[in-house]
């Protein structure tokens, strides 16, 4: 079986000063990463720069076929969201 370990309340990976592995062992999720991007709306072609990016990073980091990346954008509009205490749109 593939074991990964764990540290602390909220699972975090950590290891001790040496390179051991803290916490007791748990079962590695083999379960697709799913990323979702909320943004405003953007056109396609710079969507698909960032599908193709975000799934590059994950193959990258994690040593995973790229099929099993999923990346999900949620576009928002301008009158849907805010920031610093006003509404986006009235920026």
């Amino acid at each position: 079986m593939d074991w990964t370990h764990r540290t602390g309340p909220n699972g975090a990976p950590g290891s001790t000063a040496d390179g051991t592995p803290n916490g007791p062992p748990t079962k590695r999720s083999s379960a697709m990463p799913i990323v979702t991007v909320q943004q405003g709306p953007r056109d396609p072609e710079l969507k698909r720069d960032l599908v193709r990016r975000v799934t590059d990073a994950f193959v990258d980091a994690y040593k995973i076929p790229a099929e099993t990346v999923q990346v999900w954008i949620h576009e928002v509009p301008a009158d849907s969201w805010g920031a610093a205490g006003k509404l986006t749109a009235d920026k």
